[in-house]
């Protein structure tokens, strides 16, 4: 796809905001209604999803050029779908993937964002968007007897992604889900120092010719190990390998799942029990990529026809995702099912969750945004009468960690794995 496949959506746009919001059938808060991080903060047009149509109009047109203005409104962005999510909701158009192709093109201009290309950098040289050095990669998996699949078969590969593995505050989280899968008796193994990312963030940021490297030697990769099965409790990963691939010609061929929805099929199978009391509210905050994000693409092989020359219509008819067919109620099920554990919801749930700040690359480029976001949403925690937030994610645990620590505020900050071993343990 190339920008100008969206010149018609960005003429179509009829300027309404319904972007800046979740779906009004889904508000059930005054405070928060809201569904676009960006414009909410920065207050204009230009960072919701219809002043992205607009300046991407603008720009094939050639009204304009790009300015200092046009790339912050451009690169302050989760590109996290929630207006994708509200424009399906009332007129057929594609917001999201203009605003993926806009900064596609921005960085084939030369005009991709300073920090991120710092980053992008890094991922060259050492195969990840951390800046960690690659041999150290699997250094969080020391001390447990697990596979190497790279050298031995398996019929699980659990992939840690690029957060997880350099993180090293997090790595309690992913040792506890490697250690619930071996304690259950699954054949499991890692990639170890030989995992790379997945290039998602990569294609976020604009940087498409990243993404395509690295999809295609993980695909090479998990061709090479024979396993059947891909566990991740990376929501990116997840997404990237399930959607983004397939989007880009490149399924992978094997079965891709979130731990959550691997954790929920040992449960019904009996190989994991959850025992212990875990006495506690929580609310649980759905990931970007894991939800609406997560929806499988939706190929479409056709071409715009105008009715009276007018209308714009698809031959043949186009199916569009609108984020309702993400992975929703199985982590819900599975904190459900845990001892003493009580779940309350926030306001703005599943396609209308709120971002947690960290996603298209603003954790990285704009902290401060990123607090900001997170700040908002453990509010909205806090209004349900939460005493803990419990997200599926590793970079939304993070940054929920960093604004808890950074604002003040009073709650805890959970993985979903890390409730699921309590009850275990």
């Amino acid at each position: 796809m190339a920008l100008q496949d969206f010149k018609h959506d960005s003429q179509r746009c009829i300027r309404c905001s319904y972007c800046k919001f979740v779906p009004y059938e889904n508000m059930q808060h005054p405070d928060f209604t809201h569904g676009c991080p960006s414009v909410k903060r920065y207050g204009f047009h230009a960072y919701a999803g219809g002043g992205k149509f607009n300046m991407a109009l603008a720009l094939m047109s050639e009204r304009i050029d790009y300015t200092d203005g046009f790339l912050d409104a451009l690169y302050k962005c989760q590109m996290d779908g929630s207006c994708d999510v509200s424009c399906k909701s009332i007129q057929d158009l594609e917001p999201l993937q203009c605003i993926q192709e806009l900064r596609t093109k921005c960085v084939e201009d030369g005009y991709g964002n300073p920090v991120h290309q710092i980053l992008i950098e890094g991922l060259r040289k050492e195969d990840n968007m951390m800046q960690g050095k690659k041999a150290d990669r699997g250094n969080w998996a020391a001390g447990l007897a697990v596979k190497d699949v790279t050298k031995e078969k398996a019929e699980v590969l659990y992939r840690a992604g690029c957060r997880y593995s350099f993180d090293e505050e997090l790595h309690p989280t992913l040792r506890a889900g490697l250690s619930i899968l071996l304690e259950a008796g699954i054949d499991v193994g890692i990639q170890g120092r030989d995992e790379v990312c997945c290039g998602g963030r990569a294609y976020e940021m604009g940087y498409t010719g990243e993404f395509t490297k690295y999809a295609e030697h993980n695909l090479e990769a998990i061709k090479q190990a024979g396993v059947k099965t891909i566990v991740t409790p990376c929501s990116d990963c997840y997404q990237h390998l399930k959607v983004h691939y397939d989007k880009m010609g490149k399924k992978v061929e094997v079965e891709v799942l979130h731990i959550t929805e691997y954790l929920h099929r040992l449960i019904d199978e009996g190989k994991i029990k959850l025992t212990k009391e875990v006495p506690m509210t929580v609310t649980y905050h759905d990931p970007c990529h894991l939800g609406r994000l997560a929806e499988p693409w939706i190929h479409w092989n056709g071409k715009e026809v105008k009715v009276m020359n007018q209308v714009i219509v698809h031959d043949p008819p186009k199916k569009y995702r609108r984020g309702r067919n993400g992975v929703y109620d199985l982590p819900r099920e599975i904190l459900q099912s845990i001892p003493g554990l009580k779940l309350v919801e926030m306001y703005r749930n599943r396609e209308s969750a709120w971002c947690c700040g960290s996603g298209g690359g603003v954790k990285d480029a704009y902290p401060d945004f990123a607090i900001w976001t997170g700040n908002e949403r453990l509010k909205e925690a806090q209004a349900v009468g939460a005493k803990a937030i419990v997200s599926a994610c590793p970079w939304c645990t993070r940054n929920f960690t960093d604004t808890a620590n950074e604002t003040g505020v009073k709650i805890e900050v959970y993985d979903i794995i890390d409730l699921v071993w309590k009850a275990i343990k």
